[in-house]
């Protein structure tokens, strides 16, 4: 992975306050931004895209891509940003080698949209030399800068498949490589309090 520009971290206390991070994200992204996102089941990925949605002006309706593996949301001309870029959003759980990854054809869209790609920490790196790492974690059998995408459990490894408590705590920490990244992009204060 490329060198590490910056570091923020983050506590929500909601679902809601998960989709407005991802929204403020969303509004500062361009074209050609690819954002890896990893936490366990419940974690808030697909919350945390559809904010990115909101602040790129993209069509409503961001569900998790699992089964299909690539779902493209079209810029709206009367949105907010329009004119913007394309969300590609993307789940890489089953996919594991970058030869995979390479056959689902990113490359060819990734100058013009912004790719998103949940589960894909050590699986999409090569696509970019700039890339936001964001990595979310349920405050409920978690603990941050631990290795992500595994199951979910507590320290005493109880296993918490509640992925429905959307009013749990989360940490999200985001990390900002290469140099696209090398300056931190502004956010709302209110967002950035807890950094």
């Amino acid at each position: 992975m490329n060198d590490l520009q910056w570091e923020l971290s983050l506590t929500v206390q909601s679902a809601e306050e998960t989709h407005a991070l991802g929204a403020a994200l969303g509004a500062v992204l361009d074209a050609g931004d690819l954002v890896i996102l990893t936490g366990e089941l419940g974690a808030g990925k697909t919350t945390f895209t559809q904010g990115l949605g909101e602040g790129l002006g993209v069509r409503a309706g961001i569900i998790s891509p699992t089964f299909v593996l690539v779902r493209i949301h079209p810029n709206l001309p009367d949105g907010p940003r329009p004119g913007g870029p394309d969300l590609v959003h993307v789940d890489a759980y089953r996919l594991e080698t970058a030869a995979e990854i390479d056959d689902i054809d990113l490359e060819n869209t990734m100058d013009s949209t912004v790719t998103v790609v949940e589960w894909g920490r050590g699986r999409v790196e090569h696509l970019s030399d700039s890339l936001l790492d964001v990595e979310l974690h349920r405050h409920l059998g978690s603990t941050p800068g631990a290795a992500s995408g595994s199951v979910p459990g507590d320290a005493d490894g109880v296993l918490d498949f509640d992925t429905d408590d959307d009013d749990e705590p989360r940490t999200i920490l985001i990390r900002g490589y290469g140099p696209r990244w090398a300056g931190q992009p502004l956010l709302p204060a209110a967002l950035k309090g807890n950094s």
